[in-house]
């Protein structure tokens, strides 16, 4: 997809974007592929496949879900920024904390944040399991999304603790949600969420399967929740 193609395909969507916008994806692409040198980021670095796989698609939850106003969205393990900056670029007013593992994607998140000139961001090295029993974060987040970064059952015990309640966790999956929810069904339902719903879709020009899942936090999560670092993706709860 190339840029001219990815702003018509958004603007089939709804989201018009400035000369601003355009700039600030031109450059987080060029800024992506010189740090990937240096740190692993991506193992996309091609123009077309940046733009589609990593732009188009972080934004792709915009599609059913309103991200106009001053939300306060949480993103668990962004790594190199998705999908929460290029949400971030089309949807300025939000507030975007990103927490993350790896220190060199938080270096990289702070220099790219400085030079696009992104502000209301906030980025934190940690793991998802302390950040959900820090009691400034717990349960604080309008929106808590995660891209591509462990199954249901798993994902839900690092992002429903976050979410406050009444507010939304939108996991952002392949093909293979269906099983994941069926497998994790019980976890939801364990740490206060209720599925909303799961839309599906086809990413252009590759029409590759993509579902965005949408779960409803209805209560508080328990205390115990989330468990030591490791514990979830080691046990998950079933």
């Amino acid at each position: 997809m190339k840029p001219e193609q990815f702003v018509h395909a958004l603007y089939e969507q709804g989201i018009e974007l400035n000369e601003k916008q355009k700039e600030q994806f031109a450059d987080y692409f060029q800024i992506l592929v010189e740090w990937n040198e240096k740190i692993n980021l991506t193992a996309l670095t091609e123009e077309e496949d940046v733009y589609l796989k990593h732009f188009y698609d972080s934004i792709s939850a915009a599609f059913y879900h309103d991200f106009t106003g001053n939300l306060v969205i949480c993103d668990v393990g962004a790594g190199a920024g998705f999908p929460s900056i290029p949400l971030k670029i089309c949807f300025p007013d939000i507030n975007v904390t990103i927490v993350d593992s790896l220190q060199k994607r938080i270096n990289f998140l702070n220099q790219l944040a400085a030079y696009l000139g992104l502000e209301k961001v906030a980025f934190y090295h940690d793991r998802a399991e302390n950040f959900g029993k820090d009691k400034q974060f717990r349960e604080s987040f309008d929106i808590v999304i995660s891209r591509a970064v462990a199954r249901m059952s798993v994902l839900s015990e690092l992002c429903l603790p976050l979410t406050k309640k009444n507010g939304m966790f939108i996991a952002m999956k392949g093909s293979q949600a269906n099983d994941e929810l069926n497998d994790g069904q019980n976890a939801v339902d364990v740490l206060g969420g209720e599925l909303d719903e799961i839309h599906i879709f086809q990413l252009p020009e590759e029409d590759s399967e993509r579902s965005i899942v949408s779960i409803h936090k209805k209560r508080k999560t328990p205390k115990k929740y989330p468990r030591k670092p490791g514990l979830p993706n080691k046990s998950p709860i079933t």
